[in-house]
């Protein structure tokens, strides 16, 4: 079954992916501006959005994994491989990521790179939990919360959760608003995308294979951003070869949400510099 993908605009092929729990329309009123540009895809992940019900999951494990585990790989593996399926008439692409959409675009990148000409990754890092030796990233005690709180009652959990991607940025509580309209608007998604989305945050660490991403890149980074914050963004555009950092001042973790204007500004001079 296919993915649902809303087409607007004319042009290069520019894919939006967004991030966890939510949809191809929190992109909000940047896909009409980039449409202006390029033909805009926003597509809703298997089981978020009008996608709900469709794709293929591999079945959630209790059981902790390292980023070395095949099933943890298979999880984001499963999502690149259907984007890879239903997009491989429409290329080479332009994929832009946002925060787990990031961790997607990089996966696709490596694994398909004949499909993928260039990356955006906004709001995005390579390792989400912190370890030992990844300061800059949210702590493993409070992820493992959300997931806990996720068996027990999802929606408040993920409304929690969309307080957390504005929290710091100017209009946060425009912002919030915004998004809590958004959320549900293409219905609620299914629970088993939910975990398996926090399996791949709590797991994933592609902070060794960056220098294999050899396509040109723009991170873009929101300034006051908690949920990655700013030291990510940096590694991230250090690590891979063809790599820029675009810095968003007083933005979170949505700055394409609180500074449209800039951030499309930002990615079109990218695309068409």
């Amino acid at each position: 079954m296919n993915l649902h993908v809303e087409t607007s605009g004319e042009g290069a092929p520019l894919l939006l992916i967004h991030g966890w729990g939510m949809h191809g329309g929190m992109w909000g009123g940047v896909t009409e501006q980039l449409a202006q540009h390029f033909q805009v895809l926003a597509v809703d992940l298997p089981g978020h959005g009008h996608s709900a019900g469709s794709g293929k999951w591999p079945v959630v494990s209790a059981e902790p994994h390292t980023h070395h585990s095949p099933l943890t790989t298979r999880y984001l593996d499963s999502i690149v491989d259907q984007l890879a399926e239903q997009f491989s008439d429409i290329g080479p692409l332009t994929v832009c990521g946002w925060s787990l959409g990031g961790q997607v675009a990089l996966r696709w990148a490596l694994r398909y790179p004949q499909q993928v000409n260039r990356l955006v990754l906004v709001s995005s890092t390579p390792c989400f939990v912190q370890q030992t030796d990844w300061p800059c990233a949210m702590a493993a005690d409070t992820l493992a919360a959300f997931s806990a709180s996720l068996q027990q009652d999802y929606l408040p959990t993920l409304r929690r959760f969309l307080a957390l991607q504005v929290r710091g940025s100017e209009q946060e509580r425009e912002l919030l608003v915004t998004l809590r309209h958004s959320l549900l608007s293409r219905g609620e998604p299914d629970l088993a995308a939910l975990q398996s989305g926090l399996e791949i945050l709590r797991d994933c660490d592609l902070r060794v294979v960056l220098p294999e991403v050899v396509q040109p890149a723009l991170v873009i980074a929101g300034e006051r951003d908690t949920l990655t914050p700013l030291p990510a963004s940096h590694y991230l555009a250090a690590q891979m070869p063809n790599a820029r950092l675009a810095t968003i001042r007083g933005a979170a973790h949505a700055p394409f949400l609180s500074h449209p204007d800039i951030f499309v500004k930002q990615l079109v001079g990218f695309l068409h510099g």
